[in-house]
């Protein structure tokens, strides 16, 4: 047992001692330091003279230190040792057309293209180093020769990610549709790696390319796969409809279950397309025997017709608890019916009749707070502070760590900030800020931040009451009222931090309320008010928004995504922005 100890402890001293070294050869190596690396990399392929990434490194700095015959000679070595390891011939390839050597090179490329032809097992390896040494042509060579030699081979993966770094991106999405032709299981994989050169472009070429292999493929060899990844690339075109097509023809073959659809339909909700989520719900309800999903499909019509302020929306609810009842199963619907009547009708006493009611019909603890979240909501809408902050702390005490006390904790802050009391709502703000749920970590460091740089300062008056009035305002529709205490903001705190929050706010009511040149006028007044710059990534994003999709203005659209990309390269509209500024821009892959 000592024995086995003092081995292990030598061969774990060795294994570390030899990683320290290999890191600090690394290092060396990518400063362009390559004596230093060279001698690193020579010790550790003297230990270890099997372990390729050692060789590779140290022939890879004799070359940049132009010692070509210390690296051929050592190859050469190598070979002469063990000559069935044939990729070495790469190497030494390399190794020649680093010095212009090219009838040299291509010699010992072919000895080790010709090697596979006696041992289709070299093909892997040989195939990767050619790869690794950007040799692309003959790496795809090698691929498709060992694949023919041995069947059981399949090295299209390899073969089309080749493609992809050539730009032969037809050939790409062929090799990618072979592998899915193959094993449908490697559907997964071609998404991940299809998705680095589609776009939202339904006309880029690309996707132009994939679409044509997949609709080949569904005539030739006609299979559920082909028609989930013609859906995918329709969704990731935004086109809903046409992926709805997709999704409808693989349940009308199969008869499975619904819940591509249904998930394709709250995609198509999430991105506004409202034709595409009724299309998607409708067919559920058509093809369904279960109830829930029945009432689920009914729920999301019913968000749709909200969404689209529908006259019929209070006929279309009473519809569906006259055909469904108002029991457990419609309590979903029974809250969106509450939400609707509290923030669309402006009946909120009607509304806490209805959840009061639904409250009674709850089966569990989960349950039960989606309804008091609601509840707080309806009594914040009217100004029933403490009633509200009851509701949120029980769920907070009921379901502590769950998303739904987050949210809950949330409330507890907004609703007291409404009502003036903001020592209170930072410290549950600074709780939140590391939030597991990103959407209420990002509200709360906003209202964090609004607090903080906006609080009085001994005692004397900074605006931030008037404008947190002015937000429960908004928060309860009454936007001319919250405009009416935003100019007060304005004319009495003028200067002071509270200014440019003041414009932006601003701003987003004239957005709500579609007047979109005068929301361009308070963002561009919140600009030049804004000394501390902390939230101009949001203003340039509402502008650039604005101008994509309501004025028209691509070029001011780009403009606004672009100041973002290069001035906010930390904002979590980085990304957004860059994806819409290049297909502002026209760019292809």
């Amino acid at each position: 047992m000592k024995r086995f100890l003092i081995l292990f402890f030598v061969v774990f001293c060795s294994a570390s001692f030899g990683q320290n070294n290999f890191m600090l050869g690394e290092n060396y190596y990518r400063q362009g330091e390559y004596e230093k690396a060279t001698q690193i990399y020579k010790t550790l392929y003297d230990k270890s003279p099997y372990n390729t990434t050692y060789l590779k490194r140290l022939i890879s700095c004799y070359q940049e230190t132009d010692d070509f015959l210390l690296a051929e000679k050592l190859l050469q070595k190598r070979l002469k040792r063990q000559p069935t390891l044939t990729y070495l011939n790469v190497l030494l390839g390399y190794n020649f057309e680093r010095q212009q050597k090219k009838e040299l090179a291509n010699q010992y490329y072919n000895n080790a293209i010709n090697s596979i032809s006696k041992n289709p097992s070299y093909g892997g390896i040989v195939g990767r180093m050619f790869k690794d040494y950007n040799l692309l042509d003959q790496a795809v060579s090698v691929f498709k020769k060992t694949m023919v030699l041995n069947p059981n081979a399949d090295y299209n993966f390899q073969i089309a990610q080749i493609y992809g770094e050539q730009g032969k991106f037809e050939e790409m999405f062929n090799s990618y549709v072979d592998l899915v032709d193959k094993n449908p299981k490697n559907v997964t994989f071609m998404k991940r790696f299809a998705s680095k050169y589609i776009t939202e472009d339904a006309q880029n070429e690309t996707n132009t390319l994939l679409k044509k292999a997949l609709l080949r493929k569904a005539v030739s060899k006609p299979k559920n796969v082909w028609n989930e990844l013609l859906s995918w690339l329709f969704a990731q075109q935004k086109d809903y409809g046409k992926a709805f097509n997709q999704e409808k023809a693989i349940y009308q073959r199969d008869k499975g279950d619904l819940s591509k659809i249904s998930e394709l339909g709250l995609v198509a909700f999430d991105n506004l397309d409202y034709d595409a989520t009724t299309k998607c719900f409708s067919y559920i309800i058509e093809n369904t025997t279960f109830i829930e999903e029945k009432v689920e499909a009914h729920l999301y019509l019913l968000k749709v017709a909200i969404a689209k302020k529908d006259d019929e929306v209070e006929n279309k609810f009473k519809t569906v608890f006259k055909q469904f009842g108002e029991n457990t199963n419609t309590i979903n619907l029974q809250s969106e019916y509450a939400d609707y009547l509290t923030f669309e009708k402006n009946e909120p006493l009607q509304a806490k009749k209805v959840l009061n009611k639904a409250l009674k019909l709850t089966k569990n603890k989960f349950q039960k707070a989606k309804i008091k979240l609601k509840l707080g909501d309806v009594l914040v809408f009217t100004g029933k502070f403490n009633k509200a902050l009851i509701y949120f702390s029980q769920i907070q005490t009921q379901l502590k760590n769950h998303p739904l006390a987050q949210e809950a904790r949330f409330k507890v802050a907004q609703t007291s900030y409404f009502k003036g009391d903001f020592k209170w709502a930072k410290t549950q703000l600074k709780i939140l800020k590391g939030s597991t749920t990103q959407l209420i970590a990002n509200d709360a460091a906003d209202l964090f931040l609004t607090i903080t740089d906006n609080e009085p300062i001994d005692s004397i008056p900074s605006g931030l009451k008037e404008f947190a009035q002015a937000d429960l305002f908004s928060y309860q529709n009454k936007n001319q009222e919250a405009m009416v205490l935003l100019d007060t903001v304005l004319s009495k705190y003028k200067g002071m931090p509270i200014e440019s929050k003041s414009h932006f706010n601003k701003g987003k009511l004239f957005v709500k309320s579609k007047q979109y040149d005068l929301a361009i006028s308070s963002f561009e007044k919140t600009i030049l008010a804004d000394q501390t710059e902390i939230f101009k990534d949001d203003v340039y994003y509402q502008m650039a928004e604005l101008y994509n999709y309501h004025l028209n203005n691509p070029e001011k659209a780009k403009e606004y995504y672009q100041k973002i990309i290069f001035e906010h390269p930390s904002s979590i509209y980085l990304v957004d922005a860059r994806k819409k500024f290049r297909k502002l821009r026209g760019d292809t892959i």
